[in-house]
């Protein structure tokens, strides 16, 4: 595939070579952050996937630009660096654990204080951006095959790639210690439920085709999507296609987040004039 003139400038910014496809850069921080190509999926699951719920319609979904999305959770030791304190129930766990007990509007504060010191446009992703990140081309219930457990058993899939209720040991892990998806990204299933920037008011998708689908602008109480599963949830809630939501204020020791970055940073190209 023929890289587009604003990848290729991005690639020339952060000074980084290709990788499977996907520019990877690390950020004055140490957060790492993969380069998603645009394109159409299907978002959803089909009627046959295993514990699949009904809010799960099908649907086709086109991500209209490139994006750059975290290969991890936002870690402890970065929530510390940026914010002065660590919030987390397993802070015993380390600097390499992701933060955790963080509410969808402390989300906001971390970001918003981390965008004022780099001078970037960092934000949580869209629950579409978020499916598509974590299918990162498949279309089975996980990243790298079929669910075949939906409780807490041993599922050879799942293992291989996600922490859930029987593998984690009752508690969160460290990042990226299980395997990536084909796009480079970790934990994408299961470690901790991870809050997108969506509101949610409980519909099942429309099955019409849409493009970058971001639902309307919340109130202070609308209720937020979450994404991904936890340490503590069984096998089929750690499926690509399964949704599900918090209130703003609402943290626990399962929900954390991850961030993006747009392809083309407006605070990079102010720096570059």
């Amino acid at each position: 595939m023929r890289q587009s003139t604003a990848a290729a400038a991005i690639l020339v910014w952060l000074g980084t070579a290709s990788t499977a496809g996907a520019a990877e850069f690390k950020n004055e921080i140490g957060m790492t952050f993969r380069l998603l190509p645009a394109g159409t999926f299907t978002m959803g699951s089909p009627s046959d996937e295993p514990s699949r719920d009904q809010d799960e319609t099908e649907h086709q979904v086109t991500i209209s630009r490139p994006f750059y999305m975290q290969t991890t959770e936002v870690t402890q030791g970065q929530w510390q660096e940026i914010m002065g304190s660590n919030p987390s129930h397993h802070a015993d766990c380390g600097p390499d654990c992701p933060v955790e007990t963080v509410s969808w509007f402390e989300v906001q504060e971390f970001i918003e204080t981390l965008n004022r010191r780099t001078g970037h446009n960092y934000r949580l992703p869209t629950e579409a951006e978020f499916e598509y990140a974590a299918r990162a081309g498949s279309t089975t219930a996980f990243a790298n095959g079929p669910i075949t457990q939906t409780s807490c058993d041993f599922d050879p899939a799942l293992d291989a790639i996600g922490w859930y209720c029987y593998n984690a040991g009752d508690s969160v892990q460290p990042v990226a210690r299980k395997q990536p998806n084909a796009w480079g990204l970790y934990d994408m299933h299961g470690n901790l439920w991870e809050w997108c920037a969506d509101s949610w008011d409980g519909s099942p998708y429309a099955p019409e085709p849409v493009v970058d689908p971001l639902s309307p602008s919340p109130s202070a109480d609308n209720n937020r999507v979450i994404r991904s599963g936890g340490w503590a949830t069984e096998a089929w809630f750690v499926r690509s296609a399964n949704r599900d939501w918090c209130k703003p204020h609402y943290r626990n020791d399962f929900l954390g987040f991850r961030l993006v970055l747009p392809a083309v940073d407006p605070g990079q190209a102010a720096r570059k004039e």
